[in-house]
């Protein structure tokens, strides 16, 4: 951890990453707590959408993944050439390859790495951090070597390689191609080559072939990024291209969807066009609202998570802020609260400061000028 100097800072990109990691660290329990206290059905519709879907669609929630790997390929694009022209190409390269390893390696910690354990078996390979890490090391290097032109070839690819490998080649035993969960040709793969630990049992949902189109997730971010860069076009034509990009992006990841279905899990080809174009609206507006129109007391909260959206992800792996909640309030207190008002208010109300000191924690860090820096 260090303090940190950067200047000139794009404070929507700060915001909409704490926003992302906001739903993770107690929001989307809090709207769970809410939803509990009335059958109102846009309130259930609401909650709703702050669950994942089973395998085949899309929600809310299921944005919030790929929306941080898209933002972690916005903010390379700002980073990597101040890194170059202040180190050069060649330690660039070498700081992206020490960030991404140091980010894997944590990521094996979060999940339970146990140094005295079975050999590596009990290790799961991976995962959210590590996905983060290889969308990181992959969009870095190619940042580093591409241009503009080059980058989109990749993104594209990507995508339909990816999209071919899955929809003409049959899982072997079926011998039919399918996108059912655990007989699709990905999750095979999974439980024939990858070894460790899975979150699904024989397959994990950040597998090794869905790697591939996750780090077109990031590169769809790094080419946002270059947008922004552009001193050429003012704000608001920067605005009506992200916004333009953003909804082809939902009508062409929508007619893919037809063949090609959106699952997150699979993280298909349509479901990156999807949750990239949604991601570059979101960021359009916040954009707008933020470094265009100056509007950003509304947003500190999502910028002190933002700054420190690592290590708050990190830290709720150790800090019980649930339980932490619970000790402070106190199951009798919980009680009296819905003796006196209504039924699961008082859960509401163990939400709510749980949440609270999760963000409380974020605004010490950033106030006292603390960020992690892998």
């Amino acid at each position: 951890m260090n303090n940190t100097n950067d200047h000139n800072r794009l404070v929507s990109l700060d915001a909409l990453r704490g926003f992302t990691m906001f739903w993770i660290i107690g929001g989307g329990a809090l709207a769970a707590a809410l939803s509990k206290l009335s059958s109102n059905s846009l309130i259930q519709t609401i909650a709703n959408q702050l669950e994942h879907v089973e395998w085949e669609g899309f929600r809310f929630y299921d944005l919030i993944f790929p929306m941080f790997v898209f933002i972690v390929g916005v903010s390379t694009a700002f980073s990597i050439p101040r890194s170059i022209d202040e180190r050069g190409k060649k330690n660039t390269i070498k700081k992206i390859i020490i960030r991404a390893l140091s980010l894997y390696l944590i990521g094996l910690l979060y999940y339970g790495w146990d140094p005295k354990g079975d050999g590596g078996e009990q290790l799961r390979y991976v995962g959210v951090l590590q996905r983060i890490a290889i969308c990181y090391l992959a969009g870095g290097l190619l940042f580093c070597f591409l241009k503009l032109r080059g980058l989109l070839i990749t993104v594209f690819l990507l995508l339909i390689g990816y999209w071919a490998l899955m929809s003409f080649v049959p899982t072997p035993g079926l011998d039919k191609v399918t996108f059912e969960e655990g007989k699709n040709l990905a999750n095979w793969f999974d439980s024939q080559y990858l070894p460790g630990t899975k979150w699904s049992g024989p397959y994990d949902p950040e597998g090794a072939l869905s790697t591939f189109p996750a780090i077109a997730s990031c590169l769809l971010g790094v080419l946002v990024g270059i947008l922004f860069k552009d001193e050429k076009k003012s704000p608001a034509e920067k605005m009506k291209l992200i916004f333009s990009l953003g909804i082809l992006l939902i009508i062409v990841g929508s007619l893919w969807s037809l063949q090609f279905p959106v699952i997150k899990k699979l993280w298909t080809s349509s479901y990156v066009l999807i949750a990239g174009g949604c991601s570059m609206v979101l960021l359009g507006i916040f954009y707008y609202l933020i470094d265009v129109k100056k509007w950003r007391n509304w947003s500190n909260a999502f910028v002190w998570i933002g700054m420190n959206s690592i290590t708050i992800y990190i830290a709720s792996a150790f800090v019980d802020f649930d339980k932490i909640s619970t000790n402070i309030i106190g199951v009798p207190v919980e009680n009296f609260i819905d003796g006196y008002t209504i039924e699961h208010m008082g859960n509401l109300v163990a939400s709510i400061v749980s949440l609270s000191l999760a963000v409380l924690f974020c605004r010490f860090l950033y106030k006292k000028k603390i960020f992690l820096r892998l």
